[in-house]
């Protein structure tokens, strides 16, 4: 399958990926143009050839108004986060002797919806990104994400790096993408506010269930820009899969380190692929089958892989439910808090297990029926194909055919 791995050994910041996903393209020029015509107001990206430690690479600076930011958006009470390698710093107040006035998530939207000649699928992933650190500084600062501002300046300068790495993922299509565990630095932080431990309280809250350490370097390494996309975009965290390598892209932070300050990014075709999973167990005897089914989708809904049910035998001859969660090692937690949420029980076993998984990909094809979804898994040996329910269904109530019949149909037109 087509990978992506993330090397993370230096953190990574919006810029950084932007710049080794750009290295990754046959013509970085040409998309730098593409990116360029977007629009995103008062915004240019330049793309600079650099060297750390003897290593040359590609660093993308965005130029708002003519000027480069270095700041990426932190939240409501830091105005803007640093961008890599940079300390915190207060917003000016004035910029050209005009007031800079500040944007909510809704402005955000407002521009990359509204404004940006973005595939709907990209303006998607944008405004989740955004999404994920609107949602950690509503916490950090216990106000709600509707009265989280972003500072003019570095909200221009996030929805760049967000948008130019959302377009790049577009491009590059990676079946899988695998991110190192992340570096975030060690030390304080500068803001506008006080000082602040590293990683900061945001970047924090964002890679919480994502593997990370510090080490001797005492800055910010990883921008809550920078965790929000390796948050949305990374299939897992850990060590690099057994795969052919093709292109090899470094991403240049600007401040300089002992150690080469960049994200690297390696993209190749992966083995057959498997994966480590938490396997999540819970016995009841006093739930109905309208809680365990409410139950049920809400794990599915919170990201599990599979949740099933088994009937058991429990003590005082009570027949009983056995209850199991599949998931991802990340969504532990998260899945933990959901069992004890929906169902009745006290207690949760948990077992780590590996699945051997086939590479699946979903295509939409077009049929005199209308569109319907075709599901591919290649691997191990195999390839099937099947067409997605809810298009066979559609079909068959349309056509007053029956399930096997519309399938039939169906299949000899793809």
């Amino acid at each position: 399958m087509k990978t992506l791995y993330l090397d993370c050994s230096m953190g990574a910041a919006g810029d950084m990926l932007t710049a080794a996903l750009l290295e990754l393209l046959p013509d970085p020029d040409l998309f730098i143009e593409k990116l360029n015509a977007l629009g995103i107001p008062g915004v240019m990206f330049v793309r600079e050839r650099t060297e750390k430690c003897g290593i040359v690479g590609t660093h993308v600076s965005v130029r708002v108004h003519g000027a480069e930011e270095g700041d990426e958006p932190h939240g409501h009470s830091h105005e803007h986060a640093h961008e890599h390698g940079h300390e915190h710093s207060h917003a000016h107040e004035h910029e050209h002797g005009h007031v800079r006035h500040h944007s909510g998530l809704s402005e955000i939207e407002h521009i990359v919806t509204g404004h940006l000649s973005l595939p709907e699928s990209v303006a998607a992933d944008v405004m989740k990104v955004y999404a994920v650190i609107a949602d950690a500084e509503s916490r950090v600062h216990g106000k709600p994400v509707s009265e989280v501002h972003f500072h003019e300046v570095g909200a221009m300068d996030a929805i760049a790096d967000i948008t130019a790495v959302c377009l790049l993922m577009k491009e590059l299509a990676p079946d899988e993408v695998v991110v190192s565990p992340v570096h975030v630095g060690s030390g304080q932080v500068q803001c506008a506010h006080g000082i602040l431990p590293v990683p900061a309280p945001a970047t924090a809250l964002i890679l919480q269930g994502v593997p990370i350490y510090g080490g001797e370097i005492r800055s910010e390494l990883c921008t809550p820009t920078g965790a929000a996309l390796l948050k949305h975009f990374a299939a897992r965290f850990g060590a690099m899969p057994a795969m052919t390598v093709e292109k090899i892209g470094y991403g240049m932070g600007k401040k300089d380190f002992p150690a080469a300050n960049c994200v690297r990014a390696m993209l190749g075709e992966s083995a057959d692929q498997t994966e480590t999973a938490v396997e999540l167990s819970c016995n009841v005897d006093d739930m109905t089958a309208e809680e365990l089914g409410f139950a049920m989708e809400r794990l599915f809904e919170g990201g599990a892989k599979e949740v099933y049910t088994v009937p058991i035998g429990m003590k005082k001859s009570r027949p009983g439910t056995l209850l199991r969660v599949i998931c991802g090692q990340q969504e532990e937690g998260d899945m933990v808090r959901l069992l004890y949420k929906h169902t009745s029980t006290i207690g949760v076993r948990a077992a780590l297990t590996q699945r051997f998984v086939l590479e699946r990909k979903s295509e939409t094809v077009t049929t005199p029926y209308g569109d319907v979804r075709l599901k591919t898994s290649v691997g191990y040996g195999v390839t099937r194909q099947k067409v997605e329910y809810d298009d066979l269904a559609r079909i068959a109530k349309e056509n007053d055919l029956s399930l096997a019949e519309a399938r039939k149909q169906i299949e000899a037109q793809v």
